[in-house]
């Protein structure tokens, strides 16, 4: 009996131990940069078993700590059409899962882009994307993360914002920002997204909520990441569905063809249903992306 107690001990003792539950950090250490002062308060609420968080004025990045670091580090943009952030469906429980492949993960609570809130709405959430950058890889020996081994995932408008940082980590979103330290994702995962703001085939939420319903040209272009792929972009996987009504498969086709023409590396999955939304699981294919996913960062070494 003494024996199964010492056993039960020593077991509960060493599940406190490898247990290290997610810890949320603020993005920025003092002001928001580009905010205005505002009385709205940030809320949630729960249904469909989904969490969706609206009104966020201050950006947050939630970090998920594997037991067995491997150096890899995810940051992942739940989607939710820069309305709202479906945290949990595309951000916590996707966390968890790669998790358990080793790979850090940081969940990326961005602003959610408001007239009322920012003074430039439509860099509000790459500032965001960049910061979170910034900081998981100046923290790399604190996170036991390779500050060379630094992904950015989205889904859906997440997938728009990652894709944004994934093209545009050249250009200095925050203005005021003295810190130097290298913007530029290793690698993309960009899930079901919003990648261009052509009007045939945009998903037209997200782009009136992040530039408005009369943007110029100028900003039309700048946001349509299909056209701002370079030979420096990193590394992309894509998945999408077919029959996606809400945001057409042809925004991840875009994309996958201007990487080719810049000869960047891309991998992509197509299902022929599944719709939008599916979040890790498509239930009208047997096939999970997410391995596809694990073996092609694999594949790069990552």
């Amino acid at each position: 009996m003494k024996q199964a107690f010492f056993f039960f001990t020593l077991l509960c003792m060493m599940t406190t131990i490898q247990a290290q539950p997610p810890v949320e950090m603020f993005l920025y250490p003092g002001a928001v940069p580009n905010s205005k002062p505002t009385a709205i308060k940030e809320g949630s609420t729960f249904k469909d078993n989904v969490t969706r968080i609206e009104k966020v004025s201050v950006p947050t990045l939630t970090v998920y700590t594997p037991k067995e670091p491997n150096g890899t580090a995810i940051i992942i943009c739940p989607g939710g059409g820069y309305s709202i952030l479906a945290f949990d469906k595309e951000g916590t429980r996707v966390a968890e899962v790669v998790n358990s492949w080793g790979v850090t993960a940081f969940v990326l609570k961005y602003r959610l882009p408001s007239d009322s809130m920012n003074i430039d709405k439509s860099m509000a959430p790459l500032q965001d994307a960049q910061r979170a950058v910034q900081l998981v890889r100046s923290k790399a020996a604190q996170f036991r993360i390779n500050p060379n081994k630094i992904g950015i995932m989205g889904f859906s408008a997440g997938g728009h914002l990652a894709s944004t940082a994934l093209t545009h980590f050249h250009i200095k979103a925050d203005a005021s920002s003295t810190d130097t330290t290298s913007a530029r994702p290793d690698f993309g995962v960009l899930i079901y997204p919003v990648i261009s703001f052509d009007s045939s085939i945009t998903h037209k939420g997200s782009k009136t909520n992040l530039i408005g319903s009369k943007p110029d040209e100028k900003q039309l272009k700048f946001f349509s990441n299909e056209l701002q792929v370079t030979p420096q972009t990193p590394p992309v996987f894509l998945v999408h569905a077919g029959d996606d009504a809400g945001v057409p498969v042809e925004n991840s086709l875009r994309f996958y063809q201007a990487c080719i023409q810049n000869k960047v590396l891309a991998e992509m999955h197509l299902y022929p249903k599944g719709g939008h939304g599916f979040g890790m699981y498509n239930k009208t294919t047997e096939d999970n992306w997410m391995d596809r996913l694990k073996n092609w960062l694999t594949t790069i070494k990552m």
